[in-house]
């Protein structure tokens, strides 16, 4: 495996040079060759909270890089089920179906929790993969990575308790953020966890009476995360053990 740079926050490793900030871990873990492919053609967004990034059964016009901020891949039916069936944050890149031969995806994809990034249109992007196959592995490897999370999903989604489930997510967020409050409302974590909103307001009072969270309106404060990973159980840890394996860099900002 390509031994990924030493990059953070921005300050950039040995023999690198962009004038964009970069905080994203999947770019971070390129060679230096590689990024320079895609360097001339990232550009910097802003990302506020419910921007699409993914329109579904749309093509596809840009892959976004988020630097900071939380995305959001949802999966609807026609009759108006929606839950959430993937997250990505500053550890990956959106659209990964573009990679995998297809120009479009049934699955909207939208920002949770405001940020910013790099984007870059989709056929710069496979052309640049196309010249590298190092690139392409690479990406390939996050995409890999991205379909263990969401059979983990389902997986929990399946076979866990509502308050597993919400600690796990809580976890995902922890691991995508800057310190340890997390925004976010009581109806957006029933949709995204596919329950009522009472089912969620119950869930939360359990884990801060056990003392892993405070809550206050419209915001969640991790304050002991060992006991959401316990909590969690067996429903977190393998797909960002898998991250790790495949990237080179951990997927957590979080000790």
């Amino acid at each position: 495996m390509d031994q990924p740079s030493q990059m953070r926050s921005g300050a950039l490793g040995a023999g690198w040079t962009t004038a964009l900030p970069l905080r994203n871990r999947l770019l971070l873990a390129l060679p230096v060759e590689d990024f320079h492919s895609l360097d001339p053609h990232l550009e910097r967004v802003r990302l506020p909270v419910d921007t699409c990034l993914v329109e579904p059964n749309a093509p596809v016009e840009h892959v976004y890089f988020l630097n900071e901020g939380i995305a959001s891949v949802v999966a609807a039916t026609d009759q108006g089920r929606r839950i959430e069936v993937g997250m990505i944050g500053p550890e990956g890149m959106t659209g990964p179906c573009v990679l995998l031969g297809t120009d479009r995806s049934p699955h909207a994809c939208f920002v949770q929790m405001p940020g910013a990034g790099l984007r870059i249109r989709t056929d710069a992007l496979r052309r640049a993969a196309a010249a590298s196959a190092p690139l392409h592995r690479h990406l390939l490897r996050f995409v890999h990575a991205f379909m263990v999370q969401m059979g983990q999903t389902a997986l929990a989604n399946g076979s866990h308790v509502l308050e597993q489930r919400l600690a796990r997510w809580l976890l995902m967020c922890h691991d995508r953020v800057d310190g340890d409050d997390l925004t976010i409302t009581h109806e957006f974590l029933s949709l995204m966890l596919g329950v009522r909103r009472a089912g969620v307001t119950e869930a939360l009072r359990t884990l801060e009476d056990g003392g892993a969270i405070a809550t206050k309106r419209g915001r969640v404060t991790v304050l002991d995360r060992a006991g959401l990973e316990a909590v969690a159980g067996d429903s977190y840890g393998l797909c960002e053990a898998e991250y790790t394996r495949l990237i080179g860099l951990p997927l957590t900002y979080q000790s």
